[in-house]
């Protein structure tokens, strides 16, 4: 563990599922001095720096009481996602909405909320974990909603730059959570990804690529479109079959 927290104050949404634990677990240990962890039900945690934070990032009324609660965070972590099973870039249309109103609208809903706080507070960072999926051409809402938070990342990069804020974007394919259970292909464990999440927080990163796939896909956006998407048709294979 190379990089520290002291001082901190963070908030992570999505804290109850296995990612954002490995989250707050590691902020503790980072000596972080207090952390939000929030979820639409909050869950106990055994440790007097963990304030459980009720919020549903779909809800501006509850992200705006978020913002009442917590007006010493410095460092936001917006974790919360959903990746439905049977999700489709096909419909049903309902359930691409869902996805969106969650993966986009909330995680932006957040970061815009929490931007003034973040400025109070001497510019601080936000770090929206986003997804490979994002540069892939898999056929799903949750893929399309990260390719448009991806955007949206940068853009908020420019918006707040004026005001200090380290915006980072975290770039992963598969973690081994419950999330991807369903696929049987090689994954990165939550420890690597927020290891290297809060050490790029640390370093002053714009984007923190936490895997060597991701890594290598990176790399390879530059190519023809001709060559570049018959590799990634190979390449998603597995999860459109």
């Amino acid at each position: 563990m190379s990089q520290s927290l002291d001082g901190r104050t963070v908030l992570v949404t999505g804290a109850n599922g296995a990612l954002g634990e490995q989250f707050v677990v590691d902020g503790l240990a980072r000596g972080a001095s207090r952390i939000y962890a929030a979820a639409r039900t909050p869950r106990g945690w055994d440790d007097e720096r963990v304030r459980p934070l009720p919020l549903d990032i779909t809800d501006a009324a509850a992200v705006a009481a978020a913002v009442a609660t917590a007006p010493d965070v410095d460092l936001v972590i917006n974790n919360a996602a959903i990746a439905p099973a049977g999700d489709s870039i096909a419909g049903p249309e309902d359930q691409l909405r869902q996805i969106f109103e969650t993966n986009f609208f909330g995680t932006l809903r957040v970061a815009n909320a929490f931007a003034p706080v973040l400025a109070a507070n001497g510019g601080g960072t936000l770090l929206n974990i986003l997804s490979s999926a994002a540069w892939v051409n898999v056929p799903t809402g949750y893929a399309a909603s990260k390719a448009a938070t991806w955007s949206a990342t940068n853009a908020l990069r420019v918006q707040l730059q004026g005001q200090g804020t380290q915006v980072i974007g975290l770039l992963v394919g598969m973690i081994d959570t419950p999330m991807s259970i369903r696929w049987d292909v090689p994954k990165v464990s939550t420890a690597s990804v927020v290891a290297q999440a809060y050490d790029g927080i640390a370093d002053g990163a714009l984007e923190v690529l936490a895997d060597e796939g991701t890594r290598e896909l990176k790399s390879r956006l530059g190519t023809p479109a001709e060559e570049l998407y018959p590799w990634l048709d190979e390449l998603i294979r597995g999860f459109v079959a």
